[in-house]
């Protein structure tokens, strides 16, 4: 992985301990507007992280690809890593 890893896994072990707080809020019978909004903290956290790391992919992996010479073994690798980004925005717009 070429992205920070230290911010990385600082924002997943925060997103964890949100949604353990969730757990406990579900089980709490809390009031269903504080947990959606506890929710959408989680998931802008765990949005923040993927961020991170597909600039990681961006700028490392696919630009790594992009640098090497010119031949069909490079020009397929480079195919395939922008198939793979097209494939993660195509889930992320669904």
């Amino acid at each position: 992985m070429r992205a920070d890893k230290v911010a990385v896994i600082r924002l997943l072990k925060t997103a964890r301990g949100q949604i353990d707080g969730i757990i406990k809020m579900v089980e709490e019978d809390k009031y269903c507007i504080d947990i959606v909004y506890q929710i959408m903290a989680s998931t802008a956290v765990l949005k923040k992280a993927m961020k991170i790391v597909l600039r990681g992919h961006l700028s490392g992996c696919v630009s790594e690809v992009f640098n090497e010479s010119e031949n069909n073994e490079n020009k397929n690798a480079r195919e395939e890593k922008i198939n793979e980004v097209i494939d993660v925005f195509d889930k992320l717009i669904k």
